[in-house]
C-alpha cells in the first residue's frame, strides 16, 4: 500500500528520536486509515492512553505491539515500509547513554535527558542558576547539594559526575545542537557553592560563549517585569521537520512535557520576547567580565 509521506530512514539522535519519529509514522498511518487511538489500543490489548504515548515516543516499544498495529493500519507483512519500521523499533529500543545513571535519575527526568539528546536546538530561559548543560564540575556540584542535602558524597560525585556526561554527549555530539540561554542577571551574583566557585563558572561561561553552537544572552535586573517572571523554563526543537516542539518545565518534584500547539507557540512568544529584552550576545563577555572584577 501507499503509506503517508515522511521518511523511516533513522535519524541521527538516539533512541528518543527514533521513538518520536516511529510514533510519528504510527499516528500519520492511523490517522489516514481513519482509525480512533481507542480502536488501536484495543488491538494491542491495551488503552488509549497508550497509544498517545506510543505516538509521541514517550514509551518504549513491544515490537508485538507494533507490528499488530501495522497490520491494523493495512501495511502487509510484505511491505518494505514495514520492515523499515520495525527495523527503527529494534534500535529505538536500545538503552540510551543515561541508562547507566538510571538509578539517580527520578523517573520524569529521564524522559528529558532522552529529549534533550535528541533535539537539535536547546533554548532555555533560567531565573535562579547557570543552566546545567553549562555548569562547571564545582558549581554542579553545589547545585546537588543544595536540592539534595541528604545524598551521600558518592551519590553527590555520581550526580556530578551524570551532568559532566550530559553535557559532553549533548554539546559535543556531531552534529552539534544549538545551544540558546537567557540566563537572568540574578544567576550571576548569587555564589552557589562560594565565590571561589561562582568566579570560576562565570569565567567558565565566557568560554562557553565563544563556541559557535553556543548563543547566551543576560536579562539584566533593570528589564523589570519581564517575560520569565512565572519561572524558568525549556524548549526543545528536532531535526525532524514533522515532529512538534517538546516544552520542559522543572517542578520540585516532577517535570512537566508540553506539546499542544498552543502551549508550545505561548512559550515560543514568551521566549521571543525574552531575547529581545535580554542584551545582544555579543555583549554577554564584557557584563560577565564586569561582574568578574567586582567579585575582586
Amino acid at each position: 500500500m501507499a503509506t503517508p509521506s515522511g521518511s523511516t530512514d533513522a535519524p541521527a539522535g538516539g533512541p528518543t528520536l527514533l521513538r518520536m519519529v516511529v510514533g510519528a509514522q504510527l499516528r500519520r498511518l492511523r490517522e489516514a486509515r481513519g482509525i480512533s487511538r481507542e480502536q488501536a489500543g484495543y488491538e494491542i490489548r491495551s488503552s488509549e492512553s497508550k497509544i498517545s504515548r506510543m505516538e509521541l515516543g514517550r514509551v518504549s516499544f513491544r515490537l508485538r505491539d507494533v507490528a499488530d498495529l501495522l497490520t491494523l493500519y493495512g501495511v502487509a507483512e510484505d511491505d518494505p515500509e514495514r520492515e523499515r519500521l520495525l527495523g527503527l523499533v529494534r534500535e529505538a529500543n536500545a538503552p540510551g547513554w543515561w541508562h547507566q545513571f538510571g538509578d539517580l535519575m527520578p523517573s520524569w527526568f529521564q524522559p528529558y535527558v532522552g529529549l534533550e539528546s535528541a533535539a537539535s536546538v536547546i533554548r532555555t530561559y533560567e531565573c535562579q542558576a547557570i543552566p546545567g548543560l553549562l555548569q562547571t564540575r564545582d558549581y554542579a556540584r553545589a547545585v546537588v547539594k543544595a536540592l539534595a542535602p541528604g545524598a551521600t558524597a558518592a551519590e553527590v560525585e555520581r550526580r556530578v559526575e551524570l551532568r559532566a556526561t550530559r553535557q559532553h554527549q549533548v554539546l559535543h555530539r556531531n552534529p552539534a545542537p544549538v545551544l540558546w540561554a537567557v540566563i537572568d542577571e540574578a544567576a550571576l551574583h548569587r555564589p552557589i557553592g562560594g565565590v571561589a566557585v561562582l568566579r570560576d563558572q562565570l569565567t567558565a561561561l565566557v568560554e562557553a560563549a565563544r563556541e559557535p553552537n553556543i548563543k547566551i544572552q543576560l536579562l539584566p535586573f533593570e528589564v523589570g517585569g519581564h517575560a520569565g517572571l512565572t519561572g524558568s523554563f525549556t524548549i526543545l526543537r528536532f531535526p525532524e521537520q514533522d515532529l512538534s516542539d517538546v516544552i520542559y518545565v522543572e517542578l520540585l518534584t516532577s517535570g512537566l512535557f508540553l506539546d499542544r500547539s498552543h502551549d508550545v507557540d505561548t512559550y515560543a512568544e514568551a521566549m521571543e520576547r525574552l531575547c529581545l529584552q535580554a542584551r545582544e550576545p555579543d555583549q554577554t563577555a564584557g557584563i560577565i567580565e564586569s561582574i568578574l572584577k567586582e567579585l575582586g
